[in-house]
């Protein structure tokens, strides 16, 4: 998977990835880019965007030797579960690669949970083991005696009572590990746990195995474009499965470099600097943090040496796109996938971009838009976004819930995945999404995508962002609502929502124009930052 790629069909046409029945990405990707000492791995920078330091592959692997063989040395055992809770430091790659040598499933989760969070997901899992910061011991302790199968806890970040001691632990064993210490990890070994964003219902749990860190090799390659020895830059809670692609697997199996900032908040202007200064070529960030940065003045910013940028979550709006564009002179790449899945359609660099569609489906994995019953639906037809069940089974897919049949079998079925999500499929093959299979508004007869309505109401200047919803109406059955956040500039009142209103009907078709907008300081979002339209049709109903 090296040669230069230069079309849509070349990709499919050579594509190839061969997971091996035994795989472990501790030993077979880390410790491979080890043998070169020089090789750097990630840069690590504090709060303030001051370099901590530059870890090299090396490092990296004496670290995670030294975390594997702590874990073990301390009475944990192959296929113990250990709910993780680390921010973007150093010990977070440590956790991450050692638990992967030692046969550990790590179920890492966001630091913005809290103690109910955090005892669901131990009693849920039968986590035996937390590995988590000081901050993040606090919330354990609350709910400690409520989880009965937690037995061992090691904190980061200095002594706690009752707590083993990450960097004492780390200190005192070998930097060599020895693998006969451990059997041998399958492709289809339990490897990660992560729980779905629950906008819904509870969270869900989806098993990660070994073969799904290299599966994101395709990842690397064709959306996120990533090259040895480039320095990328994704921004994601530690807590997400957007991490394993963008901050772990994606990354490392292509060689490059990854930027790890210890900043709790999102300050715009010091990213911004960042770009230029550790020389950032290939970008990721979700939509929130891009329609920030077309708020300010870009100008004053060297964005240029940027090669590439991603976004995903949501689809981004065209105006957004725009303005980054002649800020760095290139465009914003979408792509699309889930935590069941890797990234599976995408707008790729070496195919035409068609603003606002989600592209196309990445090679090496099929990708179409069907119906209820697993047909394919015709182009320009709504239908679900759905990945094809094949022997061998899909790189990156995953084989279901966490003890869920239910939802399982909700998923899979007519040999197809169903990600839940709708789309058109247009001629030539680029999918256009249309929303969450429970977003989709009917009015009158007509079908109403939301995010074709969020992306007309940010092209009015007094909009910073957006969602809409469908409720319900005597007449309509549903009619559009918009809930706005405005700008900074711009004040709410009943002459600028009628202003937004007949914008609306002027730039897209009139029957999707919001009949009712409410206006808001801050909408409703998970803890992955996607906004939560369920309860806003809830609170409308």
């Amino acid at each position: 998977m090296s040669s230069p790629i230069t079309s849509y069909e070349q990709a499919c046409a050579e594509h190839e990835l061969n997971i091996p029945e035994h795989y472990n990405f501790g030993f077979d990707c880390i410790d491979v880019w080890a043998d070169d000492p020089s090789r750097l791995a990630f840069i690590a920078l504090d709060a303030k965007g001051e370099e901590v330091a530059r870890h090299s592959f090396a490092r990296l692997r004496d670290d995670s030797n030294r975390l594997a063989n702590a874990l073990l040395d301390l009475g944990a055992a192959p296929g113990d579960l250990a709910f993780v809770m680390i921010p973007r430091v150093p010990a977070w790659y440590q956790v991450m690669v050692g638990c992967c040598k030692a046969g550990i499933v790590a179920m890492p989760g966001t630091n913005l949970l809290m103690p109910k969070d955090i005892v669901y997901r131990i009693n849920r899992a039968g986590a035996r083991i937390a590995i988590v910061t000081a901050q993040a011991a606090e919330r354990v302790d609350e709910i400690r005696d409520q989880c009965p199968t937690l037995e061992l806890l090691v904190v980061v970040g200095g002594p706690r009572a009752g707590w083993h001691d990450y960097e004492s632990c780390l200190s005192a064993a070998s930097p060599q590990f020895d693998r006969a210490r451990v059997p041998a990890t399958r492709r289809d070994d339990l490897m990660l746990i992560y729980f779905t964003s629950g906008t819904t219902a509870m969270p869900k749990m989806v098993p990660r195995d070994h073969g799904y860190a290299l599966a994101h090799a395709i990842t690397g390659r064709y959306w996120m474009d990533l090259r040895e020895g480039e320095v990328h830059w994704t921004l994601s809670d530690t807590g997400w499965a957007k991490a394993a692609w963008g901050l772990l697997f994606g990354p490392w199996q292509m060689g490059a470099v990854n930027v790890l900032i210890d900043a709790p908040g999102f300050d715009a202007d010091l990213h911004l600097r960042l770009i230029d200064r550790l020389q950032v070529r290939t970008f990721c960030a979700p939509p929130t943090v891009y329609r920030m940065f077309a708020q300010l003045d870009l100008s004053p910013y060297e964005l240029r040496g940027l090669r590439h940028s991603m976004s995903a979550g949501e689809p981004l709006n065209p105006e957004v796109i725009k303005v980054w564009q002649e800020a760095t002179g290139g465009l914003i790449y979408d792509g699309y996938g889930q935590t069941e899945t890797i990234n599976i359609v995408g707008n790729f660099p070496f195919m035409a971009v068609r603003p606002g569609s989600m592209g196309r489906p990445v090679p090496g994995v099929t990708v179409d838009v069907v119906d209820d019953d697993g047909e394919r639906v015709a182009d320009d037809t709504i239908g679900h976004i759905a990945v094809r069940l094949t022997d061998p089974w899909p790189a990156g897919l995953f084989h279901g819930y966490w003890q869920d049949e239910e939802a399982t079998a909700k998923v899979f079925r007519n040999g197809w995945y169903y990600t839940g999500d709708t789309a058109t499929r247009d001629a030539d093959g680029y999918f256009w999404l249309v929303g969450r299979s429970d977003d989709i508004i009917s009015s009158a007869g007509y079908r109403i995508s939301p995010f074709e309505v969020e992306s007309t109401l940010l092209e009015h200047p007094a909009v910073v962002e957006s969602a809409v919803v469908g409720v319900p109406d005597a007449l309509r059955g549903q009619i559009v609502k918009a809930f706005v956040v405005l700008a900074a500039g711009h004040t709410a009142s009943d002459a600028l929502a009628a202003e937004i209103q007949e914008f609306v009907k002027t730039n897209t078709a009139p029957y999707k124009y919001p009949r009712e907008i409410e206006f808001r300081d801050t909408l409703p979002k998970t803890i992955s930052g996607k906004i939560q339209r369920v309860q806003l049709r809830q609170e409308s109903a």
